[in-house]
């Protein structure tokens, strides 16, 4: 089959053949007219969405946890699986596929996509499996035989054990040869499952069962499996994207930075990667290049290295045998769409570009940046949240603006996968013009219904470390203070909010907020008070009072009161609402500036507001008066610990009695497959452990109890 040309990539129709025969032999091709997508959420939306607009038939897989999802609705084929795990279950999927006559199968990421006993029973089976051959996929799947193979082939790998001796004491002995800090790691390992840095010898054995449980629990039997490598203090994670077909050809798309990361995964990607130079940027992608032929490679994979900032050596990490999360970063530097090139490579089709044509086109198409939208609260170390999405707003989108989202407003992120809602990719003439625009992008980003990562990221676009490139993969811990900087929430901010919930509440309803003063029916002074919910205020939970005046038609006056604090006077406000039952949307003309605010109040939670302002997000209590808690026994459950999230409860490290100081670890708990350690907030005596190993529990939840006293 001859070659597609560049200048035809995108006119020419889609060749509707795939191949299951081995890349070692003449390609045969088998026509295709239909696809079973074997993934959820934006992938699966990602996969669709390029597969109908090359004319091929889709069919979308869900679970219980998914069957109002997006990627549910997408196809007007879709198999219910069951249980939260159906997306684990291959063999039922291939099963599916046969009943349904489906002739293609595309894996997407994470779950099957790199299960090479899942890909060789497609081939049996007679089943397309739009990746690489199964053998390509097991050999670089067990990470100890990868880097067995790249040695072999000339590539630089990190010293370290491999072998199959997997005792706690060998493993030590093991890591003492190797000499401290040590990096553990599942040989089935991806996405920071299963993985530790291990500073001193006195951590190891501890930080290990740790990591095998983790892994276990993520990637099945197997998963426990342990590599130990030497940690490299100062690294930088810089992955290669590269291509081959079943005729010999591989090329590399440019190289993509991911060092910024929390928890060994990746919140940020650009490429190309900042800050280095052209030799060690062109032998990168030829290890990388050398790295997939090694193994008979073919279909889109990622070479991942880590690089030494001290010395600038780099070494071979392991391959990632699928398409990857960050895979857009690499499209909008190559001009290229990387799902239907692994329609027209599984074709048997020739790469569409050579080498020579991809690095022109990046030198021409500048620099794009992904930055990952989690479901999670960074101020409280990057635990994972769950919830509705009450309220969604999301950036404009352009050829220079693209977003890929599994969710909309009113879905549930739900705690039993993983909690990305979206992924925000820019692009740049340059990688300056490129941070600019993703920090514009996000503010345009509005979540409400739980905890994200949005406010963190504009904190991290702003940062001047990383606008200068200096990345590494402890770039948060080192920039801690910088990236969690205490605000300030300005006076403007509490005014919006009471003018907010003014506009939304009804004369004729009664409302424990906003109570008039004074008698007389022409009396229009209301008066809120609010609490910061904000953990980067440097006074949260401070308590504000707030007054406002209605002198005339949408002409107002108000005034914050801080404790210890002058009085903050506005008078002639002009403020225009347009409000709902939830939402309030307001332009308010203040002394000197003119002001567009979103409030928004949480449907589950009545005194919960949340403010979008000058392209940041902050977060108020309405503090109920005295006498409507006492008229209906309100009490603030105190003196306790609580889930930050639904999760189930993997150890106490406490007994009821002992006495802890704060920041004790109190339990360990597992949350999307992630384990979080819940420390004390105070020191104190612990009177009870509501909880024993095992438990499942819901959001809210208590955990630990304190002594009363001892919280005095």
């Amino acid at each position: 089959m001859r070659s597609i040309k560049p200048r035809h990539l995108r006119r020419r129709p889609f060749t509707r053949y795939l191949s299951t025969t081995s890349p070692i032999q003449p390609p045969h091709v088998t026509p295709i007219t239909s696809l079973l997508i074997a993934n959820r959420g934006e992938i699966a939306l990602r996969i669709n969405k390029t597969a109908e607009r090359l004319g091929i038939k889709t069919t979308t897989l869900y679970t219980d946890p998914d069957a109002t999802s997006q990627h549910a609705a997408c196809s007007k084929h879709s198999i219910g699986l069951g249980a939260a795990n159906g997306y684990l279950d291959g063999e039922r999927i291939v099963r599916l596929a046969k009943q349904h006559g489906i002739q293609a199968l595309h894996p997407g990421y994470g779950f099957l996509s790199e299960n090479s006993a899942f890909a060789k029973k497609c081939e049996e089976e007679g089943i397309v499996f739009v990746g690489p051959p199964a053998q390509a996929m097991a050999d670089m799947g067990d990470k100890a035989r990868s880097k067995e193979i790249m040695t072999k082939a000339g590539v630089p790998c990190v010293p370290g054990y491999h072998g199959s001796e997997q005792g706690e004491a060998e493993l030590l002995n093991y890591a003492k040869e190797i000499q401290f800090p040590v990096l553990l790691k599942s040989v089935k390992g991806g996405g920071g499952k299963g993985m530790r840095i291990v500073m001193e010898e006195g951590e190891f054995l501890q930080q290990l069962k740790s990591a095998r449980a983790e892994a276990r629990a993520s990637f099945g039997e197997g998963g426990e499996v342990m590599l130990v490598e030497k940690y490299i203090v100062r690294p930088r994670h810089v992955e290669v994207q590269v291509f081959a077909d079943k005729h010999g050809n591989c090329v590399a798309l440019g190289e993509r930075d991911c060092s910024v990361q929390r928890r060994h995964q990746k919140i940020l990607e650009e490429s190309p990667a900042p800050d280095l130079d052209d030799v060690t940027r062109l032998d990168l992608w030829e290890k990388a290049r050398t790295a997939a032929l090694a193994v008979g490679y073919v279909g889109a994979g990622t070479v991942e290295f880590i690089l030494d900032k001290d010395t600038g050596d780099f070494y071979f990490m392991e391959m990632n045998t699928r398409l990857q999360v960050e895979h857009p970063v690499s499209e909008m530097v190559t001009g290229t769409d990387l799902v239907e090139w692994q329609f027209r490579v599984a074709a048997g089709e020739r790469l569409p570009l050579t080498q020579k044509e991809i690095l022109q086109r990046i030198e021409e198409r500048g620099a794009a940046i992904e930055a990952r939208i989690y479901a999670e609260n960074p101020e409280k170390g990057f635990i994972p949240d769950s919830g509705k999405l009450v309220h969604l707003k999301t950036p404009k989108t352009n050829e220079d603006v693209r977003i890929d989202a599994g969710f909309v407003e009113g879905d549930t992120v739900t705690e039993a996968y993983d909690g990305m809602i979206a992924k925000l990719i820019v692009r740049g003439r340059d990688r300056e013009t490129a941070i600019r625009k993703m920090e514009l992008a996000l503010r345009d980003y509005e979540v409400v219904g739980l905890s994200t990562n949005i406010e963190f990221l504009k904190r991290l676009c702003r940062s001047p470390a990383f606008i200068e490139g200096d990345v590494e993969t402890g770039f948060i811990e080192k920039w801690k203070e910088e990236l969690f900087d205490p605000v300030v929430i300005k006076p403007e901010v509490y005014v919006q909010a009471a003018l907010g919930i003014l506009a939304s509440q009804s004369a004729e309803a009664v409302q424990p907020h906003g109570e008039s003063l004074g008698f007389s029916s022409s009396s229009s002074e209301r008066k809120f008070t609010f609490k910061s919910l904000d953990p980067l205020d440097q006074k949260e939970g401070e308590v504000v009072d707030v007054s406002v005046t209605q002198k005339g038609n949408n002409l107002f006056d108000a005034q914050v009161i801080r404790k210890g604090e002058d009085a903050q006077v506005f008078e002639n406000l002009v403020s225009s609402p347009v409000s709902s039952s939830e939402k309030a949307s307001l332009v308010t003309f203040f002394p000197h500036t003119r002001i567009e605010t979103t409030i928004i109040q949480d449907p589950n939670n009545d005194n919960k507001i949340t403010i979008f302002q000058h392209g940041a997000k902050t977060e108020l209590s309405l503090v109920s008066p005295t006498w409507y808690e006492k008229a209906l026994g309100l009490k603030e459950v105190a003196a306790s610990v609580a889930a930050p999230m639904p999760c189930k409860i993997l150890k106490n490290e406490v007994k009821e009695g002992d006495r802890v100081t704060r920041g004790a670890p109190l339990v360990v708990i597992e949350s999307m497959k992630m384990e979080t350690v819940i420390r004390s907030p105070q020191d104190g005596v612990i009177k009870k452990l509501a909880h024993k190993e095992g438990d499942k529990c819901k959001a809210g939840t208590v955990l630990v109890v304190f002594e009363e006293d001892s919280t005095e």
